[in-house]
């Protein structure tokens, strides 16, 4: 069989004036209004120039663009499209909020962070975003810091920032200490860093704002409150952010001589051989870790600084046996692991902490 005709090309274009491509769009930008985002905008922005009038308009396009897809200034175009001028008003063409996004200072991306703060808070009024039931005993509410980042920045955020970015954002979600799905992570801090920069930058003014955030969320504002991070953040500038706002933390801890000494100190009888319920991945070896053993020592933080800045709490070690690389079928003749350690000041004990 063959076909008996050449294929044309075709070029296919959403252009009824009747129908939507984004009809989910509705009830968003309802919930959106609840919570006051056009408001909020409104208030707290103060772009100059005609680019930054009707500031809450505009916000609230560029939010329900993104919903709809839109990854540039040019996808804006999404809110144009077929009817879509029937049931929204103000539907503002790319090139207006490109101007738009244009004529921020790094005071007006601060100004923005005011609005997100608030409308997350009457977001959390107004739906279940989290949720820490008044009848758990012992559970926590966890706030993630950690930051992602990109080589190149395109879109939306390349009309602002320029080429390089690096995002650092703090996530929160609750924890109980019982069999229990873990919640979702819900982001509550967000800082865009032009440049090459190390990852606890800026740490020292994120970490009190997003605990502030917290603080003020319904269904968690009542709830003790635990930051983790990885070892970048194990610095005095970030744990003593945590603890002036209310925090306990929980950090890796850098293997430095003062945590090796430590580790070395440790009696043998106080490990403890913990089973895993879900394995982890060593990305060393290349193996999954379902057993390991856990110890805690008395120690305190940032002894080179002056005493003042001493910060006493724990030290949580897991150490995982090391296998014959060459031959796994026999063991080595001696017993020797690799460590890995945590700095925390909570009251769990050690086997919940790690």
């Amino acid at each position: 069989m063959q076909v008996s005709h050449a294929t044309k090309s075709a070029v296919a274009s959403f252009d009824d004036p009747n129908l939507v491509s984004a009809a989910g769009l509705v009830p968003i930008m309802r919930l959106s209004e609840r919570a006051g985002l056009r408001s909020l905008a409104d208030r707290w922005l103060s772009v100059p120039t005609d680019n930054g009038a009707n500031a809450g308009k505009k916000v609230s396009s560029l939010v329900g663009g993104m919903v709809a897809g839109a990854d540039s200034i040019d996808d804006m175009a999404v809110l144009r499209h077929g009817g879509m001028k029937k049931i929204f008003t103000s539907c503002y063409a790319p090139p207006t909020l490109g101007s738009f996004l244009r004529s921020f200072t790094f005071g007006h991306v601060r100004q923005l962070h005011a609005v997100a703060t608030r409308f997350l808070v009457n977001l959390a009024e107004k739906t279940p975003l989290v949720s820490f039931p008044a009848d758990t005993d012992g559970g926590l509410v966890l706030v993630d810091v950690d930051d992602n980042v990109q080589l190149k920045s395109t879109g939306i955020r390349n009309k602002v920032l320029g080429s390089a970015t690096q995002a650092f954002a703090a996530s929160t979600r609750s924890w109980r200490p019982c069999p229990r799905p873990p919640a979702p992570a819900v982001f509550v801090a967000q800082r865009l860093r032009k440049g090459a920069s190390g990852s606890p930058r800026g740490a020292a003014r994120i970490v009190p704002d997003a605990l502030k955030t917290v603080t003020r969320l319904l269904g968690v504002d009542t709830a003790p409150v635990l930051l983790r991070a990885d070892s970048a953040y194990y610095g005095f500038a970030t744990v003593n952010a945590a603890l002036r706002a209310g925090a306990d933390v929980s950090i890796t801890a850098r293997q430095d001589p003062a945590v090796k000494r430590a580790i070395a100190m440790t009696p043998e009888a106080a490990w403890t051989t913990i089973d895993y319920t879900d394995a982890i991945f060593d990305d060393s070896t290349n193996t999954w870790i379902s057993k390991a053993e856990v110890a805690e020592i008395p120690f305190t933080a940032f002894t080179s600084r002056a005493k003042k800045d001493h910060i006493t709490g724990r030290l949580v070690v897991r150490r995982i046996a090391e296998l014959n690389k060459q031959d796994l079928t026999h063991p080595t003749l001696f017993d020797t692991h690799r460590f890995h350690a945590f700095f925390t000041t909570t009251n769990l004990d050690t086997v919940t902490a790690d």
